[in-house]
């Protein structure tokens, strides 16, 4: 065996399917040999008793971004990633966001510019929310094919969301290019109905976000676009799933053939409507979108990660400071209406699992490692590179110390906003050492790798975005006389 550069040594191993006490050897940032005993390398990290998983994986993050409320997100490229290394994450999907007359190619460019910055690698979706026939024609086919294989479309948000003939044609190209599309379900009519009805009578707290949300608006979002997607043959991921109902839906689909993904965040596990009950606009730091539910959606949300019907843990880190450059901008005493949406948790995603699910018993570690790192690796075109640990894989390990306990607190994350939602809480395990490519870049609470370091990840979607075949008997050319509808 050639020398190798770096040994990861007498650590317990966690990927997707199994646990085993390993060395990890690495040449040239990659993985180049599990087993006993390897040989001495040019640095030895002693994981005795620690446990040894992939880097995590964040699919769904905003960073940089500015939001359809005209407020720029707190992290910059820097910052995001940094924290995200901390919290054992070492590749990060964003968003290049579109907004209304703008060139999805001159957004894409511009985003590329910003994350020079970053820490760890990444990766884009694109979010479309002006699918003009130039778009449509030129610049989302010839951009997928350049690796940015993935759309984001927002079925609410005034300045962002698409009607229903443009989700369908949207839904037509990707599977023509054979792109994942990623959907934001929720009903906008029923939100902008109740939030209209809130304000007439002065229900302004940020409290009343929760009720503004309401349950059904995300589960009818939900059953219709997967009856789009359903039309279309075209697989998707549904984002940040906060309701039993949705669950339900999304499980029915896939016990039908469907190939319909989803994702939930911590938040939707941890964080209940009644947080936002805070004198004055404190509430307004538990604020997103779909807003917190209550225990009985945490209950079912646990079970769909349990089950299979969620394969994803992602954080949605969405992060705004609370006073006037985020939470505030539009003034200091505001409407819930008026208040930016989001909450930091690039960081946090991983440990809170770890802590609240696996030590908690609720999931195991294999499943931590499925939901976080392999699963988003996979849907989104990254692996077998990016979220396991195999032979010929990125050198990117987190290593875990299992009986450490922290406290959260306002101060402890690494990211640029000013508080924390889960303060108060101790977590059990934590990362105390991060590689990235073979790379230590986080080791004794220390930041090791300077930014720009982290490369961009090109990519093809993958086999979860390709169609299963099953056409709609509407445009099946078999069935409805002949009749090319996709091609």
């Amino acid at each position: 065996m050639k020398d190798l550069d770096l040994v990861v040594r007498s650590g317990t191993v966690v990927t997707a399917t199994d646990s085993f006490r390993a060395d990890v050897g690495v040449r040239g940032g990659t993985i180049v040999a599990l087993g006993d005993q390897l040989p001495r390398a040019g640095r030895e990290i002693d994981a005795t008793g620690k446990l040894v998983l992939p880097g995590g994986v964040d699919s769904h993050c905003h960073i940089e971004q500015l939001s359809s409320f005209g407020v720029m997100n707190a992290d910059d490229f820097a910052s995001a990633t940094a924290s995200a290394a901390f919290g054992g994450t070492t590749t990060t999907i964003s968003f290049a966001a579109q907004h209304r007359g703008q060139s999805v190619r001159e957004v894409v460019a511009d985003y590329r510019e910003r994350a020079r910055k970053a820490v760890v690698d990444h990766a884009f979706h694109m979010i479309v929310t002006d699918p003009t026939e130039a778009v449509l024609r030129d610049e989302l086919p010839a951009l997928i094919r350049d690796g940015y294989s993935s759309l984001k479309l927002f079925m609410t948000y005034e300045p962002m969301k698409l009607d229903d003939g443009q989700i369908l044609d949207l839904l037509a190209l990707a599977r023509a290019e054979g792109a994942m599309v990623s959907v934001h379900a929720e009903n906008h009519a029923m939100i902008a109905w109740m939030v209209r009805r809130l304000l007439d009578r002065g229900y302004t707290a940020p409290r009343y976000h929760a009720i503004s949300h309401p349950r059904s608006a995300e589960a009818e979002a939900v059953n219709r676009v997967i009856a789009m997607a359903a039309l279309i043959d075209q697989p998707i991921m549904i984002f940040h799933v906060s309701t039993e109902a949705s669950v339900e839906t999304i499980r029915e689909a896939q016990i039908s053939g469907q190939k319909v993904f989803a994702e939930t965040c911590p938040q939707y596990l941890l964080i209940a409507a009644s947080d936002l009950d805070r004198p004055g606009l404190e509430g307004a730091k538990w604020m997103f979108s779909p807003p917190a539910r209550d225990a009985h959606d945490h209950e079912a949300i646990w079970r769909g990660l349990q089950n299979g019907t969620l394969q994803v843990v992602s954080s949605d880190h969405a992060p705004y400071r609370f006073d006037e450059t985020g939470k505030l901008a539009r003034c200091p005493d505001v409407s819930f209406k008026e208040i930016a949406n989001g909450i930091p948790g690039l960081e946090l995603r991983m440990p809170l699992m770890f802590s609240e699910g696996v030590q908690k018993g609720r999931i195991g570690l294999e499943r931590l490692v499925e939901l976080c790192c392999t699963n988003p690796a996979r849907i989104y075109g990254l692996h077998p590179n990016k979220g396991t640990i195999a032979v010929d894989a990125d050198a990117d390990l987190a290593i875990w110390d299992p009986e450490r306990k922290v406290e959260v607190t306002d101060q402890l994350t690494h990211d640029a906003v000013d508080y924390c939602p889960y303060t108060g809480m101790t977590l059990q395990g934590w990362p105390t050492t991060v590689l990235s490519r073979g790379e230590v870049i986080v080791e004794d609470g220390k930041l090791l790798a300077q930014p720009g370091r982290g490369r961009f990840l090109p990519r093809a979607a993958g086999p979860a975005a390709r169609p299963t075949g099953r056409l709609a008997p509407e445009l099946d050319p078999a069935r409805n006389f002949g009749a090319d509808l996709l091609g």
